[in-house]
């Protein structure tokens, strides 16, 4: 028998890891074997056996690595080379990202729908299907396509330093395309499917929309009119926390067979990223709306003076007028 038919549950068998792991360090006191032994029962009991031979999957080093190179590249690499440099246009390239960024996040919205969430799948309550069957499969395939799709966004930062747009490489945004890739990994490796998905395809959603203005937004000046609805889509991501931090709630607050580790992972990240996008949002758009008011203000005045001064003028003209009447 398999080790892992022993464990169906995924916090029991995580439970049984962490204490066994603290049982053969307290017997040998060696940190490799540890590291080892911690991880071949990791891959054992709760690793998703469909992950072990696709690519990057085998374990989590490839991935971090990736997000550092990533980190290096943004932070020192690419800043160094374009120091001396002008800014790349990147036009044409820019639109046929943007555009196969568009088409790749529909594509995963539509198949979450079809592999689980138009299919039964439960908003309240939904464990992971580890069973081989057409669905399941289907959401496992997803779910690393969506792993990749992470990675392949590290494209957006490159283009930033590119193109020079230091403002735009915030701390937000490293933390967003740093830790998603390998929220994407633990995803695919443990829990391909369940509860875990349903910020994916919300996720899938909004950057369907997101990438289309980007999109639109590369195609130059003459299509700045149809750019109106940025503060929309940012008021969207903000939506879409808020609608994650319930859901993971409502999952630890119930008897839900979802692992209650994983859902209080889930709820911290949600909510991480709602403060951060509404530190963003208040900072962006409320200096926004407080200079578009003292804008609008300080051009009131500035015709009311106008018109008080027309008037002034008017007297003037009128008084200067009268002994000329006299006269003739």
């Amino acid at each position: 028998m398999d080790v892992r038919d022993n464990f169906t549950d995924f916090t029991l068998a995580s439970n049984y890891i962490m204490q066994l792991a603290i049982d053969e360090y307290q017997a040998d006191r060696n940190w490799t074997r540890l590291i080892d032994r911690y991880w071949n029962l990791v891959e054992d009991l709760i690793g998703d056996p469909r992950a072990k031979q696709l690519p990057f999957m085998d374990n989590p080093l490839p991935t971090v690595g990736m997000v550092l190179t990533y980190l290096a590249w943004v932070l020192i690499i690419g800043p160094t080379y374009m120091r001396d440099r002008k800014p790349m246009q990147l036009t044409n390239t820019l639109f046929y990202y943007n555009l196969g960024q568009v088409l790749l996040s529909a594509y995963m919205f539509y198949e979450h729908l079809m592999a689980g969430w138009a299919r039964g799948y439960s908003l309240t309550c939904q464990p992971v299907d580890y069973s081989d069957d057409q669905l399941s499969r289907r959401m496992f395939n997803l779910c690393y396509i969506y792993y990749l799709s992470k990675l392949s966004e590290f494209a957006d930062t490159v283009f930033f330093v590119l193109r020079k747009k230091k403002s735009q490489i915030s701390y937000l945004h490293l933390y967003h395309h740093s830790l998603t890739p390998i929220e994407a990994w633990i995803l695919t490796k443990f829990l391909a499917g369940g509860n875990a998905t349903l910020p994916n395809i919300i996720n899938n959603f909004v950057h369907t929309l997101m990438y289309l203005y980007y999109m639109l937004s590369a195609m130059g000046p003459r299509y700045q009119k149809y750019l109106f609805w940025k503060q929309f889509l940012t008021e969207l991501q903000i939506a879409q926390f808020v609608i994650c931090i319930g859901h993971a709630i409502n999952a630890l607050l119930t008897d839900c067979a979802f692992p209650k580790f994983i859902t209080f992972l889930l709820l911290c990240n949600a909510s991480i990223f709602f403060v951060l996008f509404m530190n963003f949002y208040l900072e962006n758009y409320r200096k926004q709306a407080t200079a578009k008011a003292a804008q609008q203000e300080a051009t009131a005045l500035a015709a009311s003076c106008q018109q008080e001064h027309d008037q002034q003028q008017q007297q003037v003209v009128s008084v200067e007028s009268l002994p000329l009447k006299k006269q003739q």
